[in-house]
């Protein structure tokens, strides 16, 4: 079956009391929008991946999204109703899962049961039991309800394009909180599959907490390894940890020939995956001639947040005779912590020497070793 997702992104948020809308607020540096886009475009089973945005949207989706493949972004309205509609008005193929942005974590195994039910039904949704009890309610605690007989209703929801598109032709009320009420409206039989407690809606800042657990729980660490090495060249002073220390010789290199940075930003990507600072910023490249290393090292520290990583420590150990480290190592401490976005307390900076011994024992240059932590999200 040619299925395609189709993400509901067009609120506002407001519920959250805060001027950004959820879907574009981020979850362990990733935003929520990008969560749910990743969870429906890792399964094998489905083709493509659209997203419904607001008016005015257009740049917070953009930024939300990065790179990530939705075709062009769909213009949706102020009710849901116009949203869906604009969103079923602009994809193709046999099915369609319809999925709310605000539900950023999709299990493959509840899309594997909601396709298997389309084999013989031309809807399906997934839903969870009750546990709790429940009552009606008033100023006061009203009667109990019987809650056997009831379900929690999620998404993504999943049907026949051709099937909700009629639905939604016959549509007259106002609009409808899901598509299955758009569906069974019409007299479409809905098969009912196991939900899952990961497709909670993200509503309020309790919800948010809660996200960002279950979030942390899906994450694996891991560690990086990163070196570098320059000789010294030319007049100082000296760039070592983005900040200027003083020498009367300075380091050759492509850029500012930050050891500290450079090693930083190598164990970053070792650890994260993504190769090493040669391949992300080549020497030959004469935009990098004298480039400030701050840029290499946000450079990576972004690639892994918009991946959904989360970065725990670094660890650097500058191996040199001179200059004197233990001077700038507070500032050069404190300066990483602001590149990176971490507390202070996330960043070590050490120094030793080799006892006259090689290339930093002659006062030929400057070493720099670093170790990074971080935790990266395991694929579903």
């Amino acid at each position: 079956m040619d299925v395609t997702a189709l993400i509901v992104a067009a609120g506002t948020g407001s519920r959250m009391g805060e001027g950004l809308p959820k879907q574009f607020r981020p979850i362990g540096g990733k935003a929520v929008l990008a969560h749910a886009v990743d969870a429906l475009a890792g399964h094998p089973r489905i083709g493509a991946v659209r997203v419904v945005i607001g008016p005015g949207q257009e740049a917070q989706a953009q930024a939300a999204l990065g790179s990530r493949d939705v075709g062009s972004l769909i213009l949706g309205g102020t009710e849901r109703a116009d949203s869906v509609r604009a969103g079923l008005a602009a994809v193709e193929g046999e099915i369609v899962l319809i999925h709310d942005a605000a539900r950023p974590f999709c299990p493959h195994s509840v899309v594997d049961r909601l396709l298997v039910a389309l084999e013989g039904e031309p809807a399906a949704v997934p839903a969870l039991s009750l546990a709790d009890t429940l009552a009606k309610s008033d100023v006061i605690l009203g009667d109990p309800v019987d809650r056997s007989s009831l379900v929690r209703i999620q998404t993504p929801q999943a049907f026949r394009l051709r099937a909700l598109i009629d639905s939604y032709e016959h549509w007259s009320g106002p609009s409808p909180t899901d598509e299955s009420t758009v569906a069974r409206a019409a007299g479409l039989r809905v098969a009912l599959v196991e939900g899952d407690p990961m497709l909670d809606k993200l509503t309020t800042a309790a919800d948010w907490a809660r996200a960002e657990q279950m979030l942390a729980a899906r994450l694996t660490p891991r560690t990086g390894l990163g070196f570098d090495v320059h000789a010294f060249a030319g007049d100082g002073p000296i760039m070592m940890g983005g900040i200027a220390v003083p020498h009367p010789r300075g380091l050759a290199g492509h850029s500012d020939a930050d050891v500290v940075l450079h090693a930083i930003t190598d164990a970053l990507l070792g650890a994260a995956g993504l190769g090493d600072i040669g391949e992300h910023f080549p020497p030959s490249d004469p935009q990098w001639k004298g480039a400030a290393s701050d840029i290499f090292l946000i450079h990576a520290a972004g690639l892994i947040r918009s991946a959904g990583g989360m970065i725990d420590h670094v660890d650097c150990t500058v191996i040199c005779e001179e200059p004197k480290v233990g001077p700038h190592r507070a500032t050069m401490r404190a300066n990483i912590a602001i590149l990176l976005q971490l507390p202070e307390d996330s960043v070590s900076i050490k120094a030793t020497t080799t006892e006259r011994l090689g290339f930093t024992g002659r006062r030929e240059g400057i070493a720099a070793q670093a170790v990074a932590s971080i935790r990266m999200e395991r694929k579903p």
